[in-house]
């Protein structure tokens, strides 16, 4: 793609832009800076909805008493199961184990510290998760 071909449409980084390469009026490969990309700027967006919905599903169960704030906050920090685990150096097993809530409430606290330095919140905020978290 030529450099005045580089697309720039603005998009969800509206401050930011990438790097693309792209051949210059030398013939040669070069760095442009792009505002965006319509195509790119769709999925984003797409992206974004998909995570903000299993967010929300993770935050009903754990209000509905299905799951305990390790599957909401897990979600809300964008981690999986194997990411989590290694976070918090324990199998994925038992961190799926952990995310019960009847195995929940009877977490060690230095247990419950480990997924809270996680989640970069504090153990009360996590034992006491209500639903509204921000």
């Amino acid at each position: 793609m030529k450099q005045s071909e580089v697309p720039q449409d603005k998009g969800h980084l509206k401050n930011f832009n990438e790097v693309y390469y792209a051949i210059d009026e030398q013939g040669e490969f070069s760095q442009t800076l792009s505002a965006g990309w319509e195509a790119k700027n769709i999925v984003q967006s797409e992206t974004l909805k998909i995570l903000e919905e299993r967010i929300e599903e993770a935050r009903q169960k754990v209000i509905d008493g299905k799951a305990s704030p390790i599957l909401y906050f897990m979600e809300l920090k964008r981690m999986d199961w194997e990411i989590l685990s290694n976070y918090v150096e324990i199998w994925k097993i038992f961190v799926k184990r952990h995310a019960k809530p009847t195995v929940f409430s009877k977490l060690k606290e230095s247990t419950l510290k480990k997924y809270a330095e996680a989640f970069e919140i504090s153990v009360d905020e996590l034992k006491n998760f209500d639903g509204n978290h921000n």
